[in-house]
């Protein structure tokens, strides 16, 4: 079976939901107090991030891969990925019985990789993007005569995307804004197919991110634009918004602490755009959290840096005399105003520093910024120099 690049129905979404029922999950959709306030408007998350795989690429997959026939389920399936399709791909054929092979590039994330490898997938990594892992998957397609399973340029798969659509309608009836992260953009296409044709009014914004290199939202890290989705896209979306990783950055966090979700970087970038002023409207806007697959280290990354620009850490330089009661005396003044240490580091090799003195680094757990101000200002008052670093 070839890729079908054809635009689905709303016929087609609608067996497709038929095809994945009780198989790929109906996510659910939480209120947020925390963004509705900071956004000014009622804000609902659809949580695609609590998806089996964890991510929408289960959909897809499975609307695919039902179709497949007898000689075509013997012959395989490959598929190229950033990750979370390779996951999807590999978790539907492991249920069908079909030998899987997955190309996924050379930095994708471990925490996807070793997925697709424990859902017993053929896991191969390939060239530093994307495009290198789709050149190296369809090879092997030409070789083998597996069949390939592409994440946004196929309509089977497009479809099953698309029934988040039609779920989406459904639980809010109402909603007025829906923003949908664009990468290859099968996501996109698929759900505007379907809520155009139910609800022709409703305002669909694409999000992108990484549009000028690198980005932390890997799931959609794709640098060359698809001559089959994007053209769709600009007749049926409203707007295509970009954000940074900065920006994404305070998403993920903000949807840790606040809605208790684990979202990765992709699945972030909508509420990303709300909460930086990117979207226009003001009744009820539901951004798709597409998905959780977040590496741990760059989990770790995000929360640190995250609040660090929160102001919940401090990291300080300061110089001290090097004779004895000098360091306890510093930490005391730091306990004395509520500052929690994590590190304290010593330098005196190396430094042009006076002989009689050490430089001393603070890494501290704060309140807020203002409460790092109070840190510093005491510091200065007992006539500490100050350097901060973070």
């Amino acid at each position: 079976m070839a890729t079908q690049r054809t635009a689905p129905t709303l016929a087609d979404i609608q067996e497709a939901r038929q095809r994945i029922l009780g198989i790929a999950e109906e996510t659910p959709i939480y209120l947020s107090e925390t963004f509705s306030r900071r956004c000014g408007r009622q804000v609902r998350l659809k949580a695609e991030n609590l998806q089996r795989t964890g991510a929408f690429k289960i959909r897809g997959a499975v609307n695919k891969l039902a179709t497949l026939s007898p000689a075509e389920r013997e012959a395989g399936v490959v598929a190229a990925s950033a990750g979370n399709h390779g996951q999807a791909v590999a978790w539907a054929a492991r249920e069908l019985g079909v030998r899987a092979r997955i190309y996924v590039p050379l930095d994708a994330p471990m925490a996807k990789v070793e997925a697709c490898r424990n859902y017993g997938a053929e896991t191969e990594m390939s060239g530093a993007d994307f495009e290198d892992a789709l050149t190296a998957a369809l090879a092997e397609v030409e070789e083998t005569g597996a069949t390939f399973i592409h994440p946004y340029e196929d309509q089977l798969v497009v479809a099953g995307q698309g029934t988040i659509g039609l779920e989406l309608l459904e639980q809010v009836p109402d909603v007025e804004t829906v923003l949908i992260p664009i990468g290859g953009g099968g996501l996109a296409l698929g759900i505007a197919i379907a809520m155009r044709t139910v609800k022709p009014g409703v305002r669909l914004i694409g999000v992108r991110a990484g549009v000028d290199g690198y980005t932390i939202a890997d799931g959609i890290a794709v640098k060359v634009p698809s001559e089959f989705t994007m053209p769709l896209l600009e007749d049926l979306l409203d707007d295509i918004v970009a954000v940074t990783d900065e920006e994404i950055s305070e998403a993920i966090v903000l949807l840790l602490e606040r809605a208790k979700l684990v979202v990765e970087g992709a699945g972030a970038v909508g509420v990303a755009a709300l909460l930086s002023g990117k979207v226009g409207g003001s009744g009820t806007a539901i951004p798709v959290l597409s998905g959780g697959n977040i590496d741990p280290t760059m989990l770790i990354s995000v929360m640190r840096h995250g609040l660090t620009v929160a102001g919940r850490y401090l990291v300080v330089r300061t110089q001290l005399p090097d004779r004895p009661g000098e360091l306890i005396k510093l930490l005391s003044l730091v306990a004395e105003e509520r500052g929690n240490v994590i590190s304290v580091e010593h330098h005196r090799e190396g430094m042009d520093i006076p002989v009689s003195e050490t430089e001393v680094e603070l890494t501290l757990v704060t309140r807020d910024e203002e409460h790092c101000r109070q840190l510093l200002d005491a510091m200065a008052r007992l006539g500490y120099s100050l350097d901060r670093l973070r």
